[in-house]
């Protein structure tokens, strides 16, 4: 990252709490991609977003790596409203907060008079662009790339029934701060209040494998964008690739959207890193093209 121009910046919610990106801008374009990161998706752990911000400085294209709420497991940080610190992570997430984490960032490319924005967002910030785009009619956006969207029902299912079970009776007996006795999925320590979103939430469980399930919020989103995944991602259940499919074909700009297979790579497309920063640069290069035209 040495020879590239980027800087660390604080957005805030209209709530107050503080939420750290990264912008890479080589010089101002009027061109910018927004990423709205995964569930501890961060730099640590996805160096891809390294390579599109690169790649896309290159072609005179601005990049925003947008932390969520989720994007550490817990983070202390400082609430602008009240004045006071405050604890953030995946532990605690309230999921209803999610438009109003993507909304202080598109304030942000507002703010600094970028003209064409292209939404994006990676495994759970894909569900959650989903949901605010559905909700939202945001003349800011142009375009958007859902990266590796997240199936959250097939994740839940592997939660036991006797974890589902505690998750239920802690928010039903008022103890939704408490934190659960396990990690949900093996990897995530939660409140009950947080997991329980986790399994009921309709802003993060608005993508499905087949026909079941409810498909409203794509049925709702008019913008045209691209789809992309790594044709061994494991957070589909099934078929990827006919995952990715099924997503675009629920959308009413279907025959306008593009879908990107990344071969033989998974959810954090390890080695494919370039390939995929390259992909997205040509997809705006020719929603630039467009915009001349």
């Amino acid at each position: 990252m040495n020879d590239m121009k980027y800087e660390a910046l604080n957005v805030y919610t209209k709530k107050g709490t503080e939420l750290t990106g990264v912008l890479f801008s080589e010089k101002k374009s009027d061109w910018l991609m927004i990423a709205i990161t995964g569930v501890h998706g961060n730099f640590y752990s996805n160096p891809f977003y390294v390579n599109i911000g690169q790649t896309l400085n290159e072609n005179e294209i601005d990049f925003l790596y947008a932390q969520t709420r989720d994007a550490f497991g817990q983070i202390e940080s400082n609430n602008k409203v009240t004045g006071k610190k405050e604890i953030i992570g995946s532990f605690n997430e309230d999921f209803n907060e999610a438009d109003n984490d993507i909304e202080a960032y598109l304030d942000f490319a507002q703010k600094h008079n970028y003209h064409h924005v292209i939404l994006a967002g990676h495994s759970l910030g894909a569900n959650k662009v989903i949901h605010y785009l559905a909700t939202h009619d945001d003349s800011r956006v142009d375009h958007f790339i859902f990266l590796s969207p997240a199936n959250v029902r097939y994740l839940t299912s592997y939660l036991s029934n006797a974890e589902k079970q505690e998750i239920m009776d802690k928010v039903k007996n008022g103890q939704g701060e408490e934190m659960l006795s396990f990690s949900m999925f093996g990897w995530l320590p939660a409140k009950a209040r947080t997991a329980e979103q986790w399994l009921n939430s309709p802003v993060i469980d608005n993508v499905h494998s087949g026909d079941a399930g409810d498909f409203s919020q794509l049925e709702n989103i008019h913008k045209t964008g691209a789809l992309l995944i790594g044709t061994y991602d494991t957070f589909t259940e099934g078929d990827p690739s006919s995952f990715l499919k099924n997503i675009n074909n629920h959308m009413p700009t279907k025959d306008k959207n593009q879908l990107i297979f990344i071969k033989e790579t998974g959810h954090t497309y390890q080695e494919k890193e370039q390939e995929v920063a390259e992909k997205i640069a040509s997809i705006i290069k020719n929603w630039q093209k467009e915009k001349v035209n």
